[in-house]
């Protein structure tokens, strides 16, 4: 017994020294970033990356932005009150024009001379700073609409009706 535990130990010593005497190979250890702003490789294209995904929040951030602005405007355009006040806005103007339109052809009696301006019918009105003039000679309506903005002229119309072709005219229409 004694023998086999002498041998197992010179078989382990010379174990020990076979495994010494192996060549061990090894290198310098060496660290290296996996980062490209670290390391360098790739760095360009890393940037445009980074550029391009804060250009892409803050697009979206904008967009948000404006879309929330939008969906406040569309929900105080729908209150109750925006509605009625946008339908009696619009039963105004649309009697103000029905009125407009009667007097232009309305003569109470008058008998204007189409070669003496002072028996023409005029009327003038201010629409919201924009003047709308007619006169009536008797045989045409002249409507000057004129616009402004800031109280400067910025645009002109002028529209001619001949009344004689719609049974208006006080004294004989030339056609």
């Amino acid at each position: 017994m004694k023998k086999s535990l002498i041998t197992i130990w010179i078989l382990a010593k010379v174990g020990l020294v076979a495994l010494a005497a192996v060549s061990v190979s090894s290198s310098e250890l060496v660290h290296k970033f996996g980062s490209p702003s670290f390391s360098g490789v790739n760095q360009s294209a890393h940037y445009l990356t980074i550029d391009e995904q804060e250009r892409t929040r803050k697009a979206e951030q904008v967009k948000k932005a404006q879309d929330a602005l939008e969906d406040a405007e569309r929900e105080a355009e729908n209150t109750v009150l925006a509605k009625f006040i946008r339908n009696l806005e619009s039963r105004i103007y649309s009697t103000l024009a029905k009125d407009i339109s009667e007097s232009l052809f309305n003569y109470s009696g008058a008998q204007p001379d189409p070669l003496d301006e002072t028996t023409w019918v005029s009327g003038t009105i201010n629409l919201e700073g924009n003047l709308l003039t007619w006169i009536n000679n008797g045989s045409t309506i002249t409507l000057i609409i004129e616009e402004y903005l800031d109280g400067v002229l910025i645009s002109t119309t002028e529209i001619v009706i001949p009344i004689g072709s719609f049974g208006g005219c006080w004294s004989e229409c030339d056609g």
